[in-house]
Formats: structure tokens, sequence, C-alpha cells
């Protein structure tokens, strides 16, 4: 009897073992699973990333069968770059930048707006007396000295009747909170709303800020996610998820602006610091920009790829007309 109740036991014990040794490998089947899918960022951590990290410390992106690995680029021309190319899966990258690429024929595919509407304007303080673009005429304007940001000035000028040719262009790179602050320009062109601007007026500067789209300039797309034809072709249905769960994030941080941003904040990198307080107002400028009224958030609509690849084909940036249907695919249906 004694021997038939240690045979019991150990029996118990074997199918448990066997249960445990089940529930391990199921568990680690379950990691195996995972798709991996890598993310550049256009920039460094700040407000209008909370949406992707949220979605990876609440485990969205784990939801949808996916482990996300968030990139910072080493140069702001590198994510659109390295999508094209298949050395990331997907990139944020600009609606302009896109349609230029398009007209390189670099093979990029933009597959959702993230911000839909643009963050860029030229920025001045209040008493340079700068009321409308054409007061630019004579006047300094520090810039990046990109292309298109110098067609987004030469645009604004000329719509308010003023001579370009009169305004002087200065290259200042991207100092361009210190090239107003210490009136080393009389005005930038290139800088964020959400950034440059909160930045400026938080150093006590009083600043005017013009709109794009007030002087010629379509609204845009200021942020759009891009992947390379290639992965689009391989990974769609991974990449439809990977949009579902920045929904959800995006769902969240509208919901729990604190708490989201507080995510963001405990993922900043360690040489760009962010100011809680900047990035609580960027993260209010930014949430009425990033979605529309009755639009699912990340849908693209044609009419707006066509207004910024005809202005851009105009404005001199491209030398070729592009067609948008060739490279805007909806990871999100209307």
């Amino acid at each position: 009897m004694k021997n038939w109740k240690i045979t019991v036991v150990f029996l118990l014990l074997a199918v448990m073992l066997v249960g445990c040794s089940d529930e391990k490998k199921s568990s680690e089947k379950g990691e195996a699973e995972l798709e991996k899918i890598t993310i550049m960022l256009d920039w460094y951590p700040n407000a209008v990333h909370s949406a992707l990290y949220v979605a990876k410390e609440k485990g969205y992106f784990e939801e949808q069968g996916l482990d996300v690995e968030i990139q910072m680029p080493a140069d702001t021309n590198d994510p659109l770059k390295l999508a094209a190319t298949g050395k990331v899966d997907l990139a944020i990258s600009y609606q302009s930048q896109v349609v230029q690429s398009r007209a390189e024929g670099i093979p990029v595919v933009s597959v959702a707006a993230y911000v839909r509407h643009s963050l860029d304007s030229i920025m001045m303080k209040k008493e340079a007396g700068i009321d409308s673009p054409k007061d630019l005429e004579g006047k300094s304007v520090g810039y990046p000295s990109t292309i298109i940001t110098e067609a987004v000035i030469k645009t604004m000028v000329e719509h308010d009747g003023g001579d370009f040719s009169k305004v002087k262009m200065t290259d200042v790179g991207w100092d361009l909170i210190p090239a107003v602050a210490t009136d080393k320009v009389d005005a930038i062109g290139g800088g964020y709303i959400n950034h440059e601007l909160v930045l400026l007026n938080k150093e006590g500067y009083e600043m005017e800020a013009f709109k794009l789209d007030d002087y010629g300039v379509p609204d845009n797309y200021e942020l759009v996610i891009v992947t390379g034809e290639d992965t689009l072709d391989k990974k769609k249905a991974s990449i439809e998820n990977f949009w579902k769960a920045v929904t959800k994030g995006q769902e969240f941080v509208k919901e729990n602006p604190e708490e989201g941003l507080q995510i963001l904040l405990a993922n900043e990198n360690g040489d760009s610091a962010l100011d809680k307080e900047v990035e609580t107002e960027s993260l209010k400028i930014l949430l009425p920009l990033m979605e529309d009224e009755g639009v699912p958030f990340g849908h693209q609509e044609e009419e707006s790829w066509k207004k910024v690849a005809d202005w851009l084909y105009e404005a001199g940036v491209i030398e070729t007309k592009v067609d948008p249907e060739q490279f805007v695919q909806n990871v999100v249906s209307e």
C-alpha cells in the first residue's frame, strides 16, 4: 500500500513537471512568434513620438504580435533612405521629402499620416516689425540651407506681393533659436511651432509666426510613416498591425496626456534631455494637428499629396512630375 502511494506521488510530480515544461516551451514559443519590426524616428524622442512609446510600454505592439525596436537617426536625412533600402522597416519622415525622393527615383512609400498639418513656419520677434512675409524684403532670414525651406519662404514672400530677391537668406544650420534670439537674423524659416516657437516663448521672447498655408504653400502632412517598396510587399500585414498598435497608443495619449508624456520622458535620449514644461506645451499644440474629425488616424488623402507634389514641381524643388498613386499606400482604410 505504501509503495503504491509513493508511486502515485511520483506520477503526480512527473505530470506537474511535464506541465511546467510545456508551459515554459509554450511561453518561449509565444515570445519567438513576435515579429521584429524596426522604426527610425525623424529626430530624438520628443512629444510627437509619445504614441509610439506608449504602444511599446503598454504592450500594444505585443498584442499585435510585434516586437518593435525604436531607433534614432544619426542624421535627419537617414530615416527615409534607410527605410527605402530596407535597412529599417519603417521610418518617420516628411511629406515633401517623400515627394522629392520619389522624383529622384528612391523607392520609398508612405503608409500613414502621423501629423496631418504643417508645423513649419516663419518666425520672428514681435519687435522686428515684420507684419507679413512681404516685410522680409531687406531682412535676413536664417534657415537650415534646405531647398524645400527656401522654396517655402520664396512662395510665401511672393504670394504676399514681395520680391524674394530682396530677402537675404542666411544658412545657420539647425541653430535657428540662437540665430533669431541674438538678432543674428531678423527671422527664421524651418522652425516648428511645437518646438522652436515654444522654446523661444519660454525664454521670454515674444514671437510671431506665419502659417505656410496662409501664404500660398499647401498645408501638408508634416510627418508621415514610410517604408520601402520591397518591405511593404513582404510585411504589409505586419505594418497594418503596427499602425493598429500606434493608433491605440495615440488614443491613450489623448485620454491620458500626462501619463503618456511621462512614458515619453522615461525614454528620453541622454544626449538630448527633454524639458517637461516644453514637451507638455508641445503636446497640447500637436494633438489637434495629428487628426481631423471624421478621418481615421493615419489615413492619407490623395488631394493632399497631389497639392504638395504640384507645388514642389512649380517651385522648382523637383524637376519631374510624380504620381502619388505610385508611392502612397494607406494601411488604414477611410
